[in-house]
């Protein structure tokens, strides 16, 4: 399948999505939402793949909604129908998948981007990467699921300040912060960000799925609804071929050899 805007590799049981408009930071717009709903299409309909993989092309992750596209002389935009159209279902995507989510940051991560990118299960940056929630700077508010991750992340304090100020947040203090899960120097991002998605791949991605799932849930949930769902999930992942696989690996003193089922 040809893409516009994306490029879609495999290797092995890692799909990568690069968001690939380097010459505009890879800004999103209506083509990117439609090559990214395909691409995902394309990872669900297929088991093998058992981790995906987001990053951008050249020296941005992604600077946000495409505004050079937007025309200001005519009738003001409905944006909140593009989000209800384009962004929040992308962003439920991600968040749904069952299978674990990768961002790979390299450069500024803005806007639309800088939520886009923390919508991922597990974020890892190059150290000269930076978050931003630009929206004030154009007097807008965080959208993309912005207002809902970062207080959830980093508190109210700090959700406040990054909202309001629409300053960037350099990687390593997103890192102290727990907004993001590393930072590493950017001439190893790449790597450390492949070796994270293939170990995940190869993990019990059953369970991983649950995991997932039961600590996005866990935010809305009081401790009597969770520990319901951890008892129901637990007793899906029981019956899993990986768990009796874990159970004898860790019995033999081997490493496990984890089918995803």
């Amino acid at each position: 399948m040809k893409y516009e805007t994306i490029v879609f590799e495999t290797a092995g049981a890692v799909a990568t999505i690069t968001l690939n408009r380097p010459d505009k930071l890879n800004a999103l717009n209506p083509r990117m939402f439609a090559d990214l709903g395909a691409a995902l299409d394309r990872f669900e309909a297929d088991a093998a793949l058992r981790c995906l993989m987001i990053t951008g092309e050249g020296r941005g992750f992604c600077a946000g909604a495409d505004l050079t596209a937007r025309d200001m002389e005519s009738a003001a935009p409905d944006l909140g129908q593009s989000l209800i159209e384009r962004y929040n279902p992308l962003v439920l995507r991600l968040t749904g998948l069952d299978r674990p989510v990768v961002a790979a940051v390299n450069g500024v991560a803005a806007g639309a981007g800088c939520n886009l990118a923390l919508a991922a299960d597990i974020v890892i940056a190059g150290r000269s990467a930076s978050f931003m929630q630009a929206f004030v700077r154009i007097g807008l508010m965080p959208d993309a699921g912005g207002t809902w991750v970062l207080p959830r992340l980093a508190g109210q304090a700090r959700a406040m300040g990054l909202a309001m100020l629409g300053e960037a947040l350099p990687a390593e203090k997103a890192a102290e912060w727990g907004l993001i899960w590393d930072c590493v120097d950017d001439d190893v991002l790449m790597a450390e960000a492949g070796e994270l998605a293939a170990r995940l791949a190869r993990g019990p991605t059953l369970a991983l799925g649950h995991i997932k799932s039961a600590i996005r849930a866990a935010t809305a949930n009081g401790l009597e609804d969770q520990l319901a769902l951890e008892a129901r999930s637990q007793a899906v992942l029981g019956r899993s071929d990986d768990y009796r696989e874990g159970v004898l690996a860790f019995r033999e003193k081997r490493p496990a050899a984890y089918r995803g089922t």
